[in-house]
Parts: C-alpha cells; sequence; structure tokens
C-alpha cells in the first residue's frame, strides 16, 4: 500500500506547477478527469488501478540503479523518488522541456540522488547491463520506433533485474482507439504500431524470464524480471 499513497502524493503537485498534461496523468483536475473520461472512458480509481501496477516493480527502500525513459514532467515518480535517498536514479527524455519540469520538481523536493539527460530510448547511451530496475511509464505508445526501444532496455537491463510500466494498448476500448487513431496520432502524440493485450503478453513472456500484465481500459501494465 506504500506505493498507494506515493501515488496519491503525485496529486498535490497538480495546482502548483501544474500542466495540461500533469492534470490528464492524474486524472485529478477538472479537464484532465473530462479527458480520463472522454478519451480512456476511466475515472480516478481506474487511473489509480494502472498506476499502481505500473509501479508495483519497484520495492520498498531500493537502493539500486535506476532508470526512468521517458521522465516526462515527473508529476508520478518524484514522490516515489523521494522515498528512496540511497538508490542511483537516472531520468532520461527525448523532450529538454518536459525533463525541465521534472528537474524542477527534483530540486524543489530537495531529491539529490538524479541524474537527468536528454536521450533517444532507441539508443541509450549506457553500457549493457547497467541498471537494476527500468521503468517507463506512458512511453512506448509515442516511441517512432518500438522494436529498437525493446532491445536497448533489455540490453541495459541486469540479469534479474526489473522492467515495468505501462502504456496504451489497441483492442481494448473502441471509443479510445478512435480518439487515438483520428486526435492523437495526426498531432504526433502516439505513433503506430501498437501492441495489443495479446501482443504484449506475448511479447514479454518471449523476452523475460518472468512477465506479468494487467489491463485496466485501454492501458497495460507490466512488471518483468529478466
Amino acid at each position: 500500500m506504500a506505493r498507494h499513497e506515493e501515488i496519491k502524493n503525485a496529486y498535490r503537485f497538480v495546482g502548483k506547477e501544474a500542466t495540461f498534461y500533469d492534470g490528464m496523468i492524474t486524472c485529478s483536475t477538472l479537464v484532465g478527469r473530462l479527458i480520463c473520461k472522454l478519451v480512456w472512458n476511466m475515472v480516478r480509481e481506474d487511473n489509480d488501478a494502472f498506476l499502481m501496477q505500473a509501479v508495483s516493480g519497484i520495492p520498498d527502500n531500493f537502493n539500486g540503479k535506476l532508470l526512468e525513459v521517458p521522465v516526462g514532467t515527473g508529476v508520478l515518480t518524484m514522490p516515489i523518488y523521494q522515498t528512496l535517498p540511497e538508490a542511483d536514479i537516472t531520468c532520461l527524455d527525448y523532450s529538454t522541456d518536459m525533463m525541465s519540469k521534472a528537474r524542477k520538481r527534483a530540486e524543489r523536493d530537495q531529491i539529490k540522488n538524479i541524474t537527468f539527460l536528454q536521450g533517444d530510448v532507441g539508443n541509450l547511451p549506457f553500457e549493457d547491463e547497467s541498471f537494476d530496475l527500468v521503468l517507463s511509464l506512458n512511453g512506448f505508445h509515442a516511441f517512432p520506433d518500438k522494436e529498437a526501444a525493446y532491445r536497448e532496455i533489455y540490453r541495459v537491463l541486469k540479469p534479474d533485474g526489473i522492467f515495468c510500466g505501462c502504456f496504451y494498448i489497441q483492442g481494448e476500448e473502441k471509443r479510445t482507439d478512435w480518439f487515438i487513431r483520428h486526435l492523437y496520432e495526426p498531432k504526433g502524440f502516439f505513433t503506430p504500431p501498437y501492441e495489443t493485450k495479446d501482443s504484449l503478453k506475448k511479447r514479454l513472456n518471449h523476452m523475460y524470464t518472468k512477465a506479468e500484465a494487467n489491463t485496466v481500459k485501454g492501458i497495460a501494465s507490466f512488471c518483468c524480471r529478466k
């Protein structure tokens, strides 16, 4: 239940340095709740459920090396990182604008054990088997080269390491699929092709020694061990 409290703590960011993205991703502002319902057919309880599943692979008192890609604005993960002072955390994002917001949050909350890097998930600037845990929240549906992203994350993960996160999957919510195809793709927010529930489970079970994936509406959450 500790992770549940940390997800709840993410909502305190909204209303301070809130962005449109923050309100949507936390389903906590009026506009955010409207979008969650309209596009994703979700209420806040649904949003909480997939987020808690997505971060369930991060152990309490984790003190290893963690890579988050993409970090986005950090609205969801900075409250978690506050509880992991012994961890060696690297946050990477292709968007310097998004990453600057995450950096400001880390500075405001005096989280000093994070390194921020601009970079491409399809060509990670790290040695093989560098990280004990890789976290990816709401990123894969936007990555233009998903195959490279899967390969690179696997490459930099240590044996017995954990890969966890969440992203959009196709075929679970017709409403969501319509909005993705007609709004999100034309604006460049999402990039096909997308996983389905079955294709994701097949892929993760093929790549990892242990993998679990669950769905909440059109979002899949997963936790794998290399």
